[in-house]
């Protein structure tokens, strides 16, 4: 049974459309990219889902259960992109208070405070403030109070905004063992690298709407386009109309080509070794996410005008 379920959501302001239609769902235990360009409506979604707005229309449903903001928010830990520490405040005090908001006792809280604080070499911290730390220290300090209650559900908004490649891979290792462990996270981001190296699946929206998703897998293969990397030290001199391949371009010491509508891979290689070609490596190119990305929302405006509403 998925986590969580968003089934048609729809969200208005005013009589403009921030969300259409959306509808998805996320299994337990799952690292789920939620992507889209600027103004595309992931934070709107996000705000549904953790119950700071409210549907238009649809519905969410929370392990099992349609989701109830004031019994439920306390099994979901945000991270937003606009941090939301209090910046005269000493971290140590505002990590209590913040674990004991989400439900934790005190002799609790403390626990797990020094238990994460040693975990992330944060325990010379405990009485600094927080405008006394970095954009790095802070983002950690921010990861520190999302995760501290134990949630089923975690949403991260660019989680490695501001750290340093050290501190990326620590962060990077905490989101494996929590969805090892079973939580689920949500994972929110521009950089599609790292959306391709953490999460299972993604969903992508522009204007909106739900336009793509899936397992990072399906999509890559559903987007390839019949390219090969070919390790060969030279491709025959020239290639006869019968050829099930087209040379597209060069990659890396080998040559890029297009495989013909109705030729397989193993024509190639037959093709190439009738020809004498002696053939190093032979190997599929999927595009990236970054691609697929680009090619989807190419030309939307990074702030997009709301469509409007028909009454």
């Amino acid at each position: 049974m998925p986590l969580l379920e968003l089934q048609n959501l729809k969200k208005y302001f005013a009589t403009q459309k921030a969300v259409d239609d959306i509808s998805l769902s996320i299994e337990p235990g799952s690292i789920f990219g939620l992507l889209g360009p600027n103004g595309a409506g992931k934070t709107t979604l996000i705000r549904m889902i953790t119950g700071i707005f409210y549907p238009d229309e649809g519905q969410i449903i929370f392990d099992g259960k349609k989701f109830d903001p004031v019994n439920d928010i306390g099994r979901i830990g945000y991270m937003p992109e606009e941090r939301g520490l209090y910046k005269k405040m000493k971290i140590g005090e505002q990590t209590l208070y913040l674990a004991q908001l989400k439900g934790l006792t005190r002799s609790d809280a403390t626990k797990k405070i020094k238990e994460w604080f040693i975990r992330f070499e944060m325990e010379s911290w405990w009485n600094k403030k927080v405008e006394d730390l970095s954009k790095g220290m802070q983002q950690k300090l921010q990861f520190v109070t999302t995760v501290l209650h134990e949630p089923k559900l975690i949403i991260l908004d660019e989680p490695f905004s501001g750290l340093d490649p050290v501190n990326s891979n620590l962060i990077k290792e905490e989101i494996y063992k929590l969805a090892q462990s079973g939580t689920t996270v949500i994972f929110s981001t521009h950089r599609m690298e790292q959306v391709e190296e953490i999460c299972s699946q993604i969903v992508l929206v522009n204007k909106g709407q739900k336009i793509l998703d899936g397992t990072v897998k399906e999509v890559k293969q559903n987007f390839k386009e019949n390219l090969f990397s070919v390790g060969v030290d030279q491709l025959p001199g020239s290639l006869n109309g019968n050829s099930p391949f087209e040379v597209v371009g060069n990659k890396e010491q080998a040559f890029v080509v297009r495989i013909k509508a109705g030729s397989k891979p193993n024509d190639v290689l037959q093709y190439l070794l009738q020809q004498g070609s002696d053939i190093h490596s032979f190997n599929e190119i999927l595009p990236s996410l970054n691609d697929i990305f680009i090619k989807l929302v190419e030309g939307t405006p990074t702030a997009r005008q709301f469509q409007q509403v028909n009454n």
